[in-house]
């Protein structure tokens, strides 16, 4: 199953249009890898995503076509929750 369906159906992220900008961006990695939206997801896959000062680890249990809301939980579980340090842009001070 492509990634940003899987996303989508699995409600890690509402949208699919949503998942495949986030993909492009370069904030999904599976298996410790860049992926972009068509790369195939597997049961066993660990992805990390990263939604802006949280990145979100979570390995693929099982691939479904259509689930319920109350299913998509099913589908994945979360291994990790890294909260990001919040990184200030440094003061640049162009007059002398």
């Amino acid at each position: 199953m492509r990634l940003d369906k899987f996303l989508k159906v699995s409600r890690l992220i509402k949208r699919r249009t949503l998942a495949k900008e986030v993909a492009v961006q370069g904030r999904i990695m599976i298996n410790g890898k860049v992926a972009k939206a068509s790369s195939t997801v597997k049961a066993g896959d660990e992805l990390a995503i990263r939604f802006g000062q949280k990145i979100v680890t979570a390995r693929v249990e099982e691939l479904r076509e259509n689930v319920k809301k109350e299913e998509a939980l099913k589908m994945f579980t979360i291994l990790k929750e890294e909260r990001l340090e919040k990184v200030e842009p440094e003061f640049i001070d162009d007059e002398e």
